[in-house]
This record gives C-alpha cells, structure tokens and sequence, in this order.
C-alpha cells in the first residue's frame, strides 16, 4: 500500500492540489459560471471538495464511510473553511433536498454495480442548470483495478486485475494480501468501468455528453509522482476498447437530455 493511503491528511492536500490544477479549470471549460452549490458523491476526507469552498461555493460531501466523513469535518475545520459532510447512502438521505450547479463523482463510478440507476438517481439532486463531472481509469489500464491499495508486492504489479478472477484471488492470496484486501479488489473487478460501457450507460441514463478527455497520464500523477499530465492521443482515444489500455483516468462532462442548461457549453 502506498503511503498516501495511510496517511489520509497527506492524500486530502494532494486531493486539493490535483483539484485545483486541472478538475476545476477542466469544468470551467464548460460552465460559464463559478457553481453557487457542489456535491461530491463519494467524497472521502474532502479534498477534492477543498478548492471549491476556498472559491467560496457553498460544498457538500456524501461518503458511505463514516470515518472519511469525520476526517473530512476536522480536516475542513483545521483550515477554517465550511462544508457539509453527510455519511451514508446518498440515495437514502432525507434531509439533502437542495439541488446543485455541479456534482462530482470522482473515482466513484467504477465500484458501482449498477451504474445505470446510480446515474438516474443523481438527476434528483442536480438543479436545471447543473452539469455532472465524473472522472475514473479505464479498467485495462495497467492498474485499473486499484491494485495500488494492496499492501504488498501487487500494489506494485501491473494489468494482475485483468487475469481471471479466480486466478487473481489465488494470486493475490500468495503475495500475503489478506482476506478483506481480496474481497475488496475482487469487488471492483466485478464492478469496472471501461470506456465503452461507461457511455452505454450514460446514454441509457438519459444523458449527454458533453466532453470527453482521455488521459495517457493521469493529472493527479504530477502530485503523487512528479509525472507532468498527458492527454491520450487522439487517434487512440477514438479507437474503440484498445484506449482502455492507454487511459489512466478519463474525465467527463454529462448532463441530462430533458434539462435545459445556459451554463454549460456544447
């Protein structure tokens, strides 16, 4: 397990950074005006929800961990800015009735299994003039299936998610990953996201998109590895299922067919 996933504080101001630099100049690409109100589902200790309130949106956070949500409360605290941080089941909530400009779902998406409904329940929390940024890795890139989070050698060996599950698991399980570690990387195995189904989904969710931005290397790498970002090239980018393969993150821009959107470009 890298360092960064222990050291939660660490892994926040990275979050922020990463944020900062590239996902907020990305959607402001296509919404002409600073979002009043952001949700981010499946916000962790908020980081990535940081740069936002310092803009002076008024944030919110969803994660189903409640140990994430109490560090995302004092981490926010710490450095005097405000934000709501909820933990549970965003589809469960009683009490978030506000709608939003933009929604986040960052590195969220892959570990749903049923992408499609998670996609259609959003649209109760977006306000008519809201888009959605999701962003995820592409399930065959080398370590689409989070692998990095194992605490021994596999964190280190890349495209192992992509041997059949059994084998993966008995893999897994001879490098001295523990049961949990197994169930949880045998969980996202189940639950990817490669490209192609991502805008399957999108499209039977009622959904546009609006942009599409494929990287080769990952923005979040220049803070965690000092790699400067690289889009994907784009005769690869539009070459069906073989992207996958080169897509270390993918960032979208959705927004719903049946919604009218003066904000948003394209």
């Amino acid at each position: 397990m890298q360092e960064r996933h222990s050291n939660r504080e660490r892994y926040f101001e990275e979050q922020a950074r990463t944020t900062e630099r590239y996902y907020i100049p990305y959607i402001r690409r296509f919404v002409r005006a600073i979002p009043d109100e952001v949700l981010e589902v499946g916000c962790g200790e908020g980081g990535n929800l940081m740069p936002f309130a310092r803009m002076g949106c008024r944030v919110t956070g969803v994660d189903m961990a409640a140990p994430r949500v109490e560090q995302a409360k004092t981490f926010f605290a710490e450095r005097g800015q405000e934000g709501t941080f909820i933990a549970a089941d965003i589809f469960q909530l009683k009490e978030l009735e506000r709608k939003f400009s933009l929604i986040l779902v960052h590195d969220v998406i892959e570990h749903i299994g049923d992408k499609e409904r998670f996609l259609r329940g959003l649209r109760r929390y977006l306000a008519p003039d809201g888009v959605i940024f999701i962003a995820f890795p592409a399930w065959q890139m080398p370590f689409g299936g989070h692998q990095q989070i194992a605490r021994g050698k596999a964190s280190r060996l890349p495209f192992i998610h992509l041997l059949p599950a059994g084998l993966y698991a008995r893999l897994l399980r001879r490098l001295g990953e523990g049961e949990a570690t197994v169930r949880e990387l045998l969980e996202i195995k189940e639950t990817r996201c490669p490209i192609e189904l991502f805008r399957s989904v999108v499209r039977r969710a009622s959904y546009r998109i609006v942009d599409q931005q494929l990287y080769f290397i990952n923005p979040h790498y220049e803070v965690k590895f000092g790699l400067k970002p690289r889009k994907l090239n784009g005769l690869i980018a539009s070459i069906p299922y073989a992207r996958n393969f080169f897509s270390t993150s993918c960032f979208y821009i959705i927004r719903p067919l049946t919604i009218g959107n003066p904000f948003a470009v394209g």
